[in-house]
């Protein structure tokens, strides 16, 4: 098993087995490979350690992934919530960001439902 960026890829395509580590996506893959000269269709377990080394390289000194990008990510959460603006104010309280319905559609963010007994008089 190939390990790239701290991750073991599976044997399957180039640009399939590049998509397993954070922050490369199916476009990105494409691209590594175009650069790298490797065959996107090729299995991981057929390239050879020069090419896993050029695959390395590129990965490492072009794109931002695993915990790298997982840092910068939790740190413009931080900044939003620090700042206090709305996009900040949704993560604290755990409901969703990016201005989806909440009355029906949040279970994902707001958990499972929790049933409010009304008083009666």
């Amino acid at each position: 098993m190939a390990r790239i960026a701290g991750v073991d890829l599976p044997n399957k395509a180039v640009k399939i087995a590049l998509t397993y580590i954070y922050g490369i996506g199916r476009c990105s893959a494409v691209e590594i490979c175009e650069k790298t000269k490797i065959d996107p269709d090729t299995s991981i377990n057929t390239l050879s350690s020069d090419d896993l080394a050029v695959l390395r390289k590129v990965i490492e000194e072009e794109y931002k992934v695993e915990g790298r990008l997982r840092t910068e990510v939790a740190l413009n959460i931080k900044r939003l919530m620090d700042i206090g603006c709305y996009r900040g104010l949704r993560h604290r309280k755990g409901l969703p960001v990016n201005g989806q319905r909440t009355k029906t559609n949040a279970r994902t963010r707001k958990g499972k439902k929790k049933t409010v007994a009304s008083k009666k008089k």
